[in-house]
């Protein structure tokens, strides 16, 4: 009879460590739990992202061998303004694996790596991966080029972390691409249908995908890198915004559902004042716990419906 209690009791402990490999956090781990993170030959890779756009992406990629834990996920805050405490430097610390984006949008993020000075921790930093400077617009993950760039670098750098399971993160390479291909596909409807029709944002996180998708962004930059730094725009650039509104140069506005401020909202109750349809986007992953096609593609099929609208004259 002890013999079958002790069996009983090995295989739900097997049952729960199958439970929990491979589990994608977009909340912050106790500390008692990150302090005892240990890395083996059969445990999976500890991974921290600093934000859950890159830690749905490296999640996918890593499947049941990972374990990743994103630090930026809350859809009630400005990213911009994020600030680290010491339950990420543990996290960090305590990673194989740190994905960073860069160009200023994480600088917390690498100031816990370069504190911790682990020359055996592998980091991936978006920024430095493209070719982008530190003052360009951060908001990499809004570019399907970049995104194909940095989800190659990922795989590469698991095949380097744990080769012994080369064949798996393969399998899910290609499983990630032909799920990343729905979205594209999308980005280039918009393109064939639309390129070239006038559009705004609040700020600059749609310039990547306006280029992507051939739409003309026509909003001042000077408002939306303002907005994106957490200044006071211009005030030319404001009545330029206003007036571009108005007279009904633009057809669709995408409004920063992250970065709002008094402006943005005066921007946003105008537009719909002009019956201008209005296209929301936020920062990270919305809702936090869907993968990062099916938040991004949920955005595009938004504006498209929003294109389709002004092209009815709806």
């Amino acid at each position: 009879m002890q013999k079958n209690t002790s069996l009983v009791v090995a295989v739900l402990v097997v049952i729960l460590v199958a439970t929990f490999t491979g589990v994608y956090l977009t909340s912050r781990p106790s500390s008692s739990t990150s302090s005892t993170i240990i890395q083996t030959s059969t445990s999976p890779l500890q991974i921290v992202a600093a934000e859950n756009f890159w830690g749905s992406l490296i999640s996918q990629l890593g499947g049941t061998h990972v374990h990743v834990f994103s630090i930026v996920s809350d859809p009630n805050a400005d990213p911009h303004e994020y600030e680290s405490n010491s339950a990420d430097a543990e996290a960090i610390a305590n990673a194989s694996f740190v994905i960073v984006n860069g160009a200023g949008y994480d600088t917390w993020a690498l100031s816990l790596i370069a504190a911790d000075n682990n020359p055996s921790q592998k980091v991936l930093n978006v920024q430095e991966l493209i070719g982008q400077s530190i003052g360009a617009n951060p908001h990499f993950w809004y570019s399907p080029y970049y995104v194909n760039d940095t989800v190659k670098a990922m795989y590469s750098d698991l095949l380097s972390l744990d080769p012994t399971n080369s064949a798996y993160y393969q399998q899910q390479y290609v499983a990630l691409n032909a799920s990343l291909g729905v979205y594209n596909e999308r980005i280039d409807e918009i393109r064939q249908l639309f390129a070239g029709t006038k559009v705004a944002s609040t700020e600059s996180i749609f310039e990547y995908l306006a280029n992507a998708t051939g739409l003309d962004l026509i909003s001042p930059t000077a408002f939306m890198e303002a907005v994106a730094e957490g200044n006071d725009p211009s005030a030319q650039s404001v009545v330029q915004f206003e007036q571009q509104i108005q007279n009904g140069s633009v057809k669709v506005l995408v409004y920063n559902e992250q970065t709002v401020t008094p402006l943005t909202q005066s921007i946003k109750a105008l537009a719909a004042q002009k019956q201008i349809p209005i296209v929301g986007v936020t920062e990270t992953i919305q809702p936090p716990d869907v993968a990062f096609q099916t938040w991004m593609n949920a955005e595009l099929l938004q504006l498209q419906n929003a294109l389709n609208q002004q092209a009815l004259g709806q």
